[in-house]
């Protein structure tokens, strides 16, 4: 697949779905005579390095010429004030309700226009590493913001002799125009004092305003590939994928679904003590087919928490760019990073595809089974759903707790359980999509369908050793499932210490209230957004169904 930048002139006009009032604003901002163009990532490299306030490190780059960078490449750091997390109270997307296009545009416009006289800078990549799923995104913004730049070209494919290859021979979308991205974050707008990330889904474009964390465009740029992937057949995917590789010329191909701080890239990276071959697709950001269940994944590279690696950490050495992190000088004079969120918290780095020694662009094979990752202190470590509508709907309902990467507004409670649908706070089409596509790949594809608690069970933590333990378990197909209690399509794996008590009269009606939620939580989407993410009834029905069998534990 492939988005389309280049026009016959007679295909030019308010008669081509491609064009829009805001995304032909933002496109034409590419085009001003303070706008240059960076081409590779060696002159972006050399931008980012010298754009004011970065920190050179003393580390170097590994293995440079691989990434297509210098050989003198060092890691550079950069450093953000007040925030240093993504911002979902600054988020607008057009097509939901009360969003007014006439508003945004005029802002939008605006500016643009007051951001004639910087210098600017657009750069290119590919999103998708297969032509099976591939588009083409732009981005523009200003100096002194080279490091965006950088960081926002090594997350993504910059365009090399091989990338621009293997798009070249991508089936061009019908209707589907390349991303732009507008960025200022010296913008600033009293309507919006946190910022504004805005979208509009259906024609590929956004503008990242008042916003310096990388983590912004990195999703906002997520945001839009995904929307084009749901589009054509696409299950859109933030979390992380893996394949197992057997005796025998068997493989599991296992996909975990959770948002930050919820264990996907731990469990995507996990090794088992080497025990298995394993071959990883991403953690972050993936789609699956729902036509075949292949999988492609969008990014080459990981941006990851630098909170729990020391120094000495072996695997520092693949960083490629850092944000919010201290620095020192060691015993050598070398100036070095300081980790393990010392300065503040959410300390990022962008890391190379190279850190995991055996990554691929593309699963052929069809994914065996989808992990939703929760931190619900009533479930158990593991439980397995039977039934796609149920498969699905807990997908829907995915509970967790809210992690350090997100600026939250005033007022709201950080330490809140919150349900995040498919852990996935970057969809912008309709959550009935996501749900159809699920229930489609378990239903059709015979997908099997998994809850891994990763948090605690009540008052008691879920290790990462129990969590790997299960997933050896199901892997190796040693995995014991038995029906659990009154419940006709859930089924438990008995672990030592982590047994629900359902003569527990304080556990069941815990468990029981987490259910209700849920059916709360989906009655609620009739009417939150006008109904934009209303779910089809099987989906009510299904948890309904769980919660009229609570109540005979």
């Amino acid at each position: 697949m492939a988005t389309q930048g280049k026009f016959s002139r007679k295909d030019i006009g308010s008669h081509n779905p491609i064009f829009s009032q805001i995304r032909t604003t933002i496109e034409t901002a590419f085009y001003r005579n303070n706008v240059t163009m960076v081409t590779s990532l060696k002159e972006a490299y050399k931008l980012a390095k010298n754009s004011p306030g970065t920190i050179v490190t003393d580390m170097p780059v590994y293995k440079p010429e691989l990434l297509g960078l210098d050989d003198d490449a060092k890691i550079l750091l950069l450093n953000d004030g007040t925030v240093f997390g993504r911002t979902a109270a600054a988020r607008r997307i057009l097509g939901e309700p009360g969003i007014n296009q006439a508003e945004y545009a005029t802002k939008i416009r605006e500016a643009i226009y007051l951001s004639r006289t910087k210098k600017f800078y657009h750069a290119q990549v590919i999103v998708g590493l297969d032509k099976d799923f591939s588009v083409k995104a732009n981005l523009c913004i200003p100096a002194p913001h080279e490091n965006i730049m950088y960081s926002w070209l090594l997350n993504f494919q910059a365009i090399s002799e091989m990338v621009a290859k293997m798009y070249a021979e991508s089936k061009t979308l019908e209707n589907e125009g390349d991303i732009y991205i507008f960025s200022d974050p010296d913008w600033s707008h009293p309507d919006h004092p946190m910022g504004l990330s805005f979208v509009d889904p259906k024609h590929n474009c956004a503008a990242i305003l008042g916003m310096r964390y990388f983590g912004e465009h990195k999703k906002g740029t997520l945001t839009i590939a995904w929307g084009i992937a749901n589009r054509h057949g696409y299950a859109s995917c933030h979390g992380g994928q893996k394949r197992y590789n057997l005796p025998g010329g068997k493989s599991f191909v296992a996909g975990v679904f959770g948002l930050s701080g919820s264990g996907k890239s731990t469990i995507t990276h996990a090794r088992h003590n080497d025990k298995y071959d394993i071959t990883v697709l991403h953690d972050d950001a993936f789609v699956i087919s729902t036509e075949d269940s292949s999988s492609v994944a969008l990014e080459p590279a990981y941006f990851d928490k630098t909170q729990d690696y020391p120094l000495t950490f072996e695997d520092n050495k693949f960083l490629l760019t850092m944000q919010n992190n201290g620095a020192t000088m060691d015993a050598d004079g070398n100036i070095v990073p300081v980790t393990e969120d010392i300065r503040n918290g959410n300390g990022r780095a962008v890391k190379s595809i190279l850190w995991s020694p055996n990554r691929i662009n593309k699963f052929d094979e069809p994914v065996n089974a989808i992990f939703w990752l929760m931190k619900d202190p009533t479930i158990p470590p593991v439980v397995k759903l039977s039934g796609a509508e149920l498969a699905s709907v807990m997908g829907a309902t995915l509970a967790t707790k809210r992690s350090t990467a997100e600026r939250l507004a005033p007022g709201v409670d950080p330490n809140a359980l919150v349900v995040e649908p498919y852990a996935n706070p970057f969809r912008t089409y309709p959550l009935a999509d996501d749900y159809n596509k699920f229930k489609t790949l378990v239903a059709e594809r015979n997908v099997d369908c998994y809850i891994l608690n990763t948090g605690d069970f009540m008052g008691k933590k879920v290790t990462p050793a129990v969590t790997l333990g299960v997933l050896e378990a199901i892997v190796e197909g040693n995995a014991n499932f038995k029906p659990w209690g009154p419940f006709s399509d859930i089924e438990i794996m008995e672990i030592d210490g982590y047994v629900p008590n359902l003569k527990d009269d304080d556990y069941v009606e815990q468990l029981q209230k987490r259910m209700e939620d849920r059916v709360t939580f989906i009655k609620s989407r009739d009417e939150a957004k006008g109904g934009f993410d209303k779910l089809p009834d099987d989906a009510l029905e299904a948890i309904e169904k769980v919660v009229k069998e609570s109540k005979n534990a």
